[in-house]
């Protein structure tokens, strides 16, 4: 594997850029480091440690009635960051790569939408949408605004509660949450409501993983932007590429679980994306002529 280190206003993507035109059919997969840009934390450092506790499991948010109290009531808070996020340089770009037909689809591990608000067209989002929620009852889905608005009105005196915005919507706050009130299903009367998204020790929906797979399959190398791999359910797709024969590059700063698999890795944070849409639209000619003697 060769590693390149990005710094400066205009960084050196000519490898990143030789390996796009290489391999004109790309599948790209994403992590949480392109929404980071756009004021969303993190769950994992520099070496793909954690930064904070683990999030919630499933097993935890359905087998116990104060596991929800503490999620919903952190929820109230931390998804304002989330609501009110937007896409960044790095979402753009991969848009206008998708565009210009260098990338076949996205597969992303992020639950913020911000890929399809910044235009991208083709976007697998493995681990679900955190703006909507599902009854695990019957299966209703409903606006998450709409259940905020509603557990706002339950709960008045945790509307002015501040506390740090989390990865995913949370919020870094320790309280009694025993007075918090939870709503719910509207429909079925008692059902859990449940962000519709794939919590830690859940499992990805078979038809979301065959997608993924199916794109991966159209593409002629994968691209790997943002992540560190750590959670199996993206490095899989890392690993069947590399089954495969197709060719990996991976766009992240630190360390990742699939470095041993990649054939270019550029240390750079997601917003690089706009220079390599830059060095793509200059050519290599061009970009060679432009390198200092």
């Amino acid at each position: 594997m060769r590693q390149r280190s990005v710094t400066g206003n205009d960084p050196d993507l000519e490898a990143l850029a030789a390996f796009v035109r290489r391999h004109p059919r790309l599948a790209v997969l994403t992590g949480a480091g392109i929404s980071t840009a756009s004021g969303i934390p993190d769950y994992r450092d520099d070496q793909g440690d954690w930064k904070r506790p683990p999030p919630m499991q499933h097993q935890a948010f359905m087998g116990s009635h104060a596991a929800r109290q503490r999620y919903w009531a952190r929820a109230l808070i931390g998804f304002r960051t989330l609501q009110e996020a937007t896409p960044n340089a790095a979402h753009a770009a991969l848009a206008r790569l998708e565009a210009r037909g260098h990338v076949q689809g996205v597969i992303t591990q992020n639950v913020d939408g911000l890929h399809q608000r910044a235009g991208s067209r083709r976007v697998i989002d493995l681990h679900g949408r955190a703006d909507r929620v599902r009854c695990m009852g019957c299966g209703a889905r409903r606006m998450r605004h709409d259940l905020h608005a509603e557990l706002a009105e339950r709960n008045p005196h945790w509307r002015e509660v501040g506390a740090r915005a989390g990865p995913d919507g949370d919020a870094d706050l320790e309280a009694d949450f025993a007075d918090f009130r939870v709503p719910g299903c509207t429909r079925c009367g008692d059902g859990i409501y449940k962000p519709d998204v794939v919590f830690f020790g859940d499992s990805v929906p078979r038809a979301t993983v065959e997608a993924a797979f199916a794109l991966l399959e159209e593409s002629d190398a994968l691209l790997v932007v943002g992540s560190s791999l750590m959670v199996f359910s993206g490095f899989r797709f890392a690993r069947a590429a590399a089954k495969a024969g197709r060719p990996i590059a991976c766009l992240n700063l630190g360390r990742t679980r699939a470095d041993d698999l990649y054939a270019l890795k550029v240390a750079a944070p997601a917003d690089a994306l706009v220079g390599l849409c830059e060095a793509l639209d200059a050519g290599p000619d061009e970009a060679l002529s432009r390198r200092p003697a």
